[in-house]
């Protein structure tokens, strides 16, 4: 047997999946927590109860739905870093038990790693190299990719990701969290040329990103605003961050001379940021279907086959909840 089970727990959604080489995703399970909505943000303890309580039944569920014992499979991949130290530990110390328990390798995954590796997951996989577009709620960078393991960072956000812009601007709104789904929705009715919105740092040189000033821009214009504004606003900042995001692309393909670009992530889901990028880039641009940009463990059980390929294997529960991608070794 070559299925690897993968847990992922490291923010709000709990993750398990089992990846098999030949037959693909034969499981995957995400729950995704509730309770942080009424803070506005992730409260990391609740995050760690709830992967505490998820995560038994989960496995279970995961391993009936794929045929298997947890003898049979090839290893255990887990989230090792980064994210909240808190709920990392549930999900490494329940992995590299597992693993022990089933005399199979435990293997320690880079959350990043499994979302840039995740659009191979489809039926048109790109090729390497490529430059990979990672954006979420923790996470904005540009990483030129070689292969697995072999990775360069180009870019990434100096304060704010896109996606925590994208959270604080439903704050601002009055709408739910996670924020990026609820401005998107709001932004259909508006007209995103209403107001004027900056592209932070795209008239300068690199390809480094910035979202706190764009995000203080629209504070601003809500406070001499109206509910019925709303939409327009929405749109705008909308446009704006898909904009920024686009110009930093087309840039980095530029830069790297790849004609490849993948997105992954949580804010990857966003309709208009793939439109914008089909247009401006078509038939070069690849991403991992809806369900797989935000976290899930179907995205560490693949990544976790590349790396027990390779060898890994880690008894010991240690997580990383700061870790840079570079410090992957290669496949």
């Amino acid at each position: 047997m070559q299925s690897i089970l993968g847990i992922e727990t490291s923010c709000d959604e709990t993750g398990v999946a089992v990846f098999d080489p030949e037959r693909g995703l034969v499981a995957d399970l995400v729950y995704t927590q509730a309770d942080h909505a009424a803070y506005g943000g992730v409260v990391p303890e609740l995050a760690s109860r709830d992967h505490v309580r998820k995560l038994p039944g989960m496995i279970k569920q995961a391993l009936d739905q794929a045929g298997l014992r947890a003898s049979d499979l090839a290893g255990v991949a887990y989230t090792a870093g980064p994210g909240l130290a808190g709920a990392l530990l549930v999900g490494a110390s329940v992995g590299v038990g597992l693993a022990q328990a089933a005399a199979v390798p435990a293997i320690a995954v880079h959350h990043m790693e499994g979302h840039l590796l995740s659009p191979l997951l489809e039926e048109r996989p790109p090729d390497f190299p490529f430059v990979a577009l990672l954006v979420s709620g923790g996470h904005t960078m540009l990483v030129e990719v070689g292969g697995v393991g072999r990775y360069r960072l180009l870019g990434e956000t100096l304060d704010d990701a896109a996606g925590e812009a994208f959270d604080k601007t439903a704050r601002l709104l009055g709408l739910g969290f996670p924020g990026g789904p609820d401005v998107a929705r709001l932004a259909e009715s508006g007209n995103p040329d209403r107001f004027d919105f900056p592209r932070p740092m795209v008239n300068r040189p690199g390809l480094d990103f910035s979202f706190s000033g764009l995000k203080t821009h629209t504070r601003q214009l809500v406070a001499r605003s109206t509910p019925d504004d709303h939409a327009d606003i929405a749109a705008g900042f909308e446009r704006a961050v898909v904009d920024t995001l686009v110009i930093k692309c087309r840039r980095a393909l530029r830069e790297t001379r790849f004609d490849t670009l993948v997105i992954a992530g949580g804010v990857s889901a966003n309709q208009r940021l793939r439109q914008a990028l089909d247009q401006a880039l078509p038939g070069k641009v690849y991403y991992p279907r809806p369900a797989l940009c935000t976290d899930n463990g179907a995205m560490i059980a693949h990544a976790g086959w590349y790396r027990r390929k390779e060898g890994s294997r880690d008894g010991q529960i240690a997580v990383r909840p700061r870790w840079a991608l570079e410090e992957l070794g290669a496949v």
